[in-house]
């Protein structure tokens, strides 16, 4: 196999797409070095005589070791890159105000620096005072913790332990679609390319497999 080091750089759109998945946390930076480290377990266990491609098989290396990290990490904190996103989003939020005469809209704001509006929101709600979960809070006259107000995560946890079980029991060419259309994030055409497959075709044979995996998880 390759260096260990070119790996993660091919790679690198995998980690991301399983740090994605968690979307309300900001360790933005620590939970993609957590699936490098991931990354690098599987890199060491990988057996190229099996017959499973290295990004199948080091998707739930990554996952693990990403839920690790979360598990282990009590205290929510925002990495340098964030604030310093946050002190640009500052000025231009200023800026913006001077020219428009108002507050500007996060659109506005993501449209003067360029970047998806995603990014401005959640820096804005970064900044937000974040209480302790076990902070008692009153309720109907009773003290509860916000802890219980907080509907458990574990089922979404547990829906896509299920779902990277059902997509391995795909077949290698039925993989290799999903694989490149969402840990990969390549277009139909992309894909119809390098199978030498029309779009139609690709666009058809990704139905198919997402009704069978809703078909089974459903």
């Amino acid at each position: 196999m390759e260096n260990i080091n070119n790996i993660i750089e091919e790679n690198s759109r995998l980690i991301y797409s399983v740090v994605n998945l968690f979307k309300n946390n900001n360790n933005k930076d620590d939970l993609y070095q957590a699936g490098v480290l991931g990354m690098i377990k599987a890199y060491k266990n990988f057996d190229n005589s099996i017959n499973v491609k290295f990004t199948t098989y080091a998707y739930p290396y990554i996952l693990g070791e990403v839920k690790k990290f979360l598990r282990e990490d009590k205290d929510i904190k925002i990495s340098r890159s964030i604030s310093k996103f946050n002190y640009q989003i500052e000025k231009v939020s200023i800026l913006l105000s001077q020219k428009l005469y108002r507050e500007p809209t996060t659109k506005e704001i993501a449209d003067f620096l360029n970047i998806d509006e995603l990014y401005v929101i959640d820096s804005i709600n970064s900044k937000r005072e974040v209480k302790s979960i076990d902070e008692p809070i009153m309720s109907d006259s009773k003290e509860i913790t916000l802890h219980e107000t907080i509907p458990s995560k574990q089922e979404k946890i547990d829906d896509l332990i299920m779902l990277r079980d059902e997509i391995e029991k795909l077949n290698n060419f039925e993989k290799e679609i999903i694989q490149k259309r969402y840990f990969e994030d390549e277009t139909q055409t992309e894909i119809a390319s390098l199978l030498g497959m029309t779009q139609v075709q690709v666009s058809r044979r990704e139905q198919k497999i997402l009704a069978k995996l809703k078909q089974k998880l459903y």
